[in-house]
């Protein structure tokens, strides 16, 4: 039987229990004694240990079954939680960790047997436990071998009726010598897996011998038509006791009962057992008072059963959804709303031709039905951020014993949802910025003490709603960002000449930060230094169409401000016109749309700006940067729209205004890849392709 369908469930449920177990043996070094989490430790690893079991992944299985042991001497109060096995464990954790990114890759948990970190294992158990282990060993080992079945038991047992193929195998096996086990296994009820189970005891006693008799059929096994008994014929050489053992090891398997059969006794015994049947068939029938009350007795238990089913509370309110077939869902609204456009443009055609209520009252009711349906698509591929920050705190715990320095982290918001592929690109670049609050900004804690600051560390992670827009916050209360210290750094580099320096703003300064191979570290260490770092979280938040910001203050801490979009696939936009050409801009970076008389404009170094209420806002003419003819005669009033990035705000100059529009994004791939201006397209109504402009690198 293939169990690689349920590969892709294993993979996410094995995640989920790997986040478990770190958030609770994060939890577990703080509170030893909370009986709550050892408790939910222990089930994870267990739900682990028998999921890894099912699918074949043998090391996987043996290192958490290892893992299991100390957990559970912790749970019998054999030992107390040391920072030392709080090490150990997350040395585990990193080992499934890597043996489920093998399994991704190739669906293969590798050939890596990390031998060293279960050594350790069974030494803590074997000093913590002395011993006892042995004797539970011992006791456990009596446990496994099956009992005996009673002879009552061997004649009460249904007798499976053979075909001529399955006789003339098991004869053939007999006359090899070998004994022929007849074997009945019984799968616990609440189960999810069955068929993947009973593959699993296939494999376990197939290396004692041979399966000659499957019941139900094999085929019918592998697609679970069967309870939760199965029977089989093994033909072996070997004794029932290891054989039984074998099959009981496997995860979730309450029973196994095994009888050495010799073929022709086999099949007087089910003679025997068939008219024995018979006979009580027809006494009772015989017995039977008439046919209504038998009826009726049989109508009785189905109705209990029906008043029990209603009882049964509701569970399994989730389910999970392939990403790829919410993005063919998406496409279909995609292209509903195209077709609303269409109706639109048609119905404000002046012909008198469509102009009638009952098409207006369509149009509105095809709106609603398009905008509500693309609320109920975004809703569903809305995910929590918490499924990516939820591992910062393990690993700021790890980078505060690397680093000497004593640090927590603070994190609220992670309830806070975005569009799931945001958030799957989002991790990396918040991973950066909280390493840099931990190597470069926060102080070491001698340093801190001499400051009058707390020793702790603080580093935050906030996450909220704003408009259309998420906003992150990573920051810290360490030294803040010496800009002096950056414009030197900068000059003695060559990035910017001594003059330029003069001129440049705290802001410009810090800016410098993100160019590529830009670095302040004074030494290279896997952590930062090899200038690898900003210029990637900037990189990477503008290519999902966000922006970065960061506001720092010399001696009290820095915080990087990331602002990112709530999707990227349907969007309210302003449509322009330039030229002959029309444009797109997100409605969430507008923040007012002005008519500036031409005699209104000032020059500050070269650059055309305007002044508006107590803001002087830089203004750009985007028939210039498209690079397009310019106009013959300059008019009296410019219509200017303002956009804003984080603090900043500039005027992009347009010919026309269109009005407001639900578009869709699509992607333009690879034909415009060196104009970042241009974020992608969108098709309007009339089929005429708009470009949409990403207003972040035109500021």
């Amino acid at each position: 039987m293939d169990v690689s369908q349920y590969l892709e469930i294993f993979i996410d449920e094995s995640e989920e229990h790997l986040q478990t177990l770190s958030d609770c043996i994060m939890v577990l070094e703080k509170e030893p004694d909370n009986k709550d989490t050892i408790n939910e430790v222990f089930r994870a690893a267990h739900s682990l240990k028998g999921m890894a079991g099912t699918m074949g992944f043998k090391r996987m299985q043996h290192l958490t079954h290892d893992m299991e042991n100390v957990f559970q001497e912790v749970r019998s109060d054999r030992v107390k939680v040391t920072s030392g096995m709080i090490d150990l464990l997350f040395k585990c954790l990193d080992a499934l960790e890597g043996y489920l990114d093998n399994i991704k890759s190739t669906s293969d948990e590798g050939a890596e047997d990390n031998e060293v970190i279960i050594k350790e294992l069974n030494d803590f158990i074997a000093k913590a436990d002395g011993e006892a282990e042995a004797e539970n060993k011992e006791v456990s080992e009596v446990k496994e071998a099956a009992p005996a079945a009673t002879q009552e038991e061997k004649e009460g047992q249904e007798k499976i009726e053979l075909t001529e193929e399955e006789k003339k195998a098991i004869r053939e096996a007999e006359s090899n010598g070998q004994h022929i086990y007849a074997m009945t296994v019984r799968i616990q009820k609440d189960c999810l897996l069955k068929a993947a189970r009973a593959f699993l005891v296939f494999k376990a006693v197939e290396d004692f011998g041979q399966i000659l008799v499957y019941r139900p059929s094999s085929q019918d096994i592998e697609d679970e038509k069967f309870e939760l008994d199965f029977s089989f014929f093994l033909a072996s050489e070997e004794e029932t006791d290891k054989i039984v053992a074998a099959a009981k090891a496997v995860s979730e398997i309450e029973k196994v009962d095994a009888e050495e059969i010799h073929l022709e006794e086999y099949l007087k015994e089910a003679a025997a057992q068939e008219e024995q049947q018979a006979k009580e068939a027809a006494t009772e029938q015989k017995e039977a008072p008439a046919e209504v009350p038998k009826t009726a007795e049989k109508k009785a238990p189905a109705a209990a059963a029906k008043k029990q089913t209603n009882a049964k509370p509701v569970t399994g309110r989730t389910v999970r959804v392939d990403i790829e077939k919410l993005d063919a869902l998406m496409n279909q609204v995609s292209e509903l709303i195209i077709a609303k456009n269409s109706l639109v443009s048609i119905s404000s055609n002046e012909s008198g031709e469509y102009q009638n209520q009952s098409f207006h009252e369509q149009i509105e009711y095809l709106e609603r039905i398009t905008t509500n349906l693309h609320e109920s698509v975004m809703k569903v591929r809305m995910v929590p951020i918490e499924s990516v920050v939820n591992k910062f705190p393990r690993m700021i715990r790890d980078l505060s014993r690397k680093l000497g320095k004593k640090m927590e982290l603070y994190m609220t918001g992670e309830d806070t949802e975005l569009d799931r592929t945001v958030v799957d690109q989002i991790g990396d670049p918040l991973q950066h910025l909280l390493r840099n609050s931990a190597d470069h900004g926060l102080e070491d804690n001698a340093t801190r003490v001499e400051r009058g600051k707390p020793e702790v560390g603080s580093i935050f992670l906030k996450a909220f709603q704003e408009g259309n827009n998420v906003i992150i916050e990573v920051g810290d209360d360490g030294n803040g960002i010496d800009v002096a210290a950056v414009r030197d750094k900068a000059v003695e580099r060559g990035v910017i000449t001594a003059e330029q320096a003069e001129n440049m703003s705290q802001k410009e300064i810090i800016n410098l930060l993100f160019l590529p191979s830009f670095s302040m570290a004074k030494k290279i260490t896997d952590i930062s230094g090899r200038g690898v770092g900003l210029d990637v979280v900037k990189s990477n938040i503008e290519a999902l169409g966000g922006d970065v910001e960061v506001r720092t203050k010399l001696g009290e801490g820095t915080t990087f401000i990331v602002r990112l979009p709530l999707t990227l696939a349907i969007i309210q936009a302003l449509m322009v016109e330039i030229r002959d050409e029309k444009y797109a801009i997100a409605l969430g970076s507008i923040a007012n749309i002005e008519s500036i008389p031409v005699n209104e404009i000032k020059y500050v170094q070269a650059q055309e700006v305007i002044h508006l209420r107590g803001a002087v806002i830089p203004l750009i003419r985007l028939d210039q940067v498209l690079d397009m003819e310019e106009k013959q005669e300059e008019p009296e009033n410019l219509t200017v729209v303002i956009v804003k990035k984080g603090d900043s705000l500039a005027g992009l100059v347009v010919d026309n205004l269109i009005g407001q529009q639900e578009i869709v994004i699509k992607s333009l791939g690879k034909y415009i890849t060196n104009n970042k201006i241009i974020s992608g397209a969108t098709i309007l109504g009339d089929g005429e392709v708009a470009l949409i402009l990403d207003v972040n690198t035109l500021m």
